[in-house]
């Protein structure tokens, strides 16, 4: 059967986040992490093992769009050079959603670097050099930062928490809001699909 990756679920929509927000994407979400963060909505009990050929004969309805999102989870911790090569050879370019604390396969095209140091009780290093995107998930009570290796040079953004209370969401909000106004270098990042109601 060949290698097999533990996914929990496999869907076309519109990227919600980031730098590509709008941009129709196949999420393919990988189940495990090597970090439990307080406000992750991944349900890591469910999943199921596929290979890499699988996975493309799975997203292939959706392959016009171009563009595939690694999410998860920790995606990292599964994704290997045959995966992002069988993806290649499918046509798309490949975003990857990553915390930074696990080498990243050699082939993806674009990397998110969401830092989730100040959530977790014993947080693991970034171990990561290249990311293209910086998102930080504000929670209002740590300040937003951006690891100093990438300072600079990738695209920076702000992304208020969603704590499931619309009245916490929104006072998150305009902090983000007064912060980048006061730190033009950053960008508001807002889950986009969860306020338009797509998955």
């Amino acid at each position: 059967m060949g290698k097999t990756y533990r996914i929990n679920d496999i869907f076309y929509s519109l990227q919600g986040e980031g730098r590509h927000t709008g941009r129709a994407a196949v999420f393919i979400r990988f189940s495990g992490c090597n970090l439990r963060c307080p406000f992750c909505d991944t349900d890591f009990d469910s999943s199921r093992l596929m290979t890499a050929d699988e996975i493309i004969d799975a997203i292939a309805p959706w392959l016009h769009c171009g563009f595939v999102v690694l999410t998860g989870g920790e995606p990292s911790l599964q994704v290997d050079t045959e995966l992002v090569d069988k993806l290649h050879d499918a046509g798309v370019f490949i975003a990857m959603e990553t915390n930074g604390t696990h080498a990243i396969a050699e082939g993806v095209d674009w990397v998110t670097l969401s830092p989730k140091t100040s959530f977790v009780d014993h947080p693991l290093p970034i171990v990561i050099r290249r990311a293209d995107e910086v998102k930080v998930v504000f929670d209002g009570i740590h300040p937003p930062e951006c690891p100093e290796a990438f300072v600079g040079s990738t695209y920076l953004c702000l992304q208020p928490c969603d704590t499931g209370d619309p009245a916490e969401n929104r006072r998150l909000t305009a902090q983000c809001v007064a912060y980048i106004k006061k730190h033009p270098e950053w960008h508001l990042s807002l889950q986009t699909h969860k306020i338009i109601g797509i998955e």
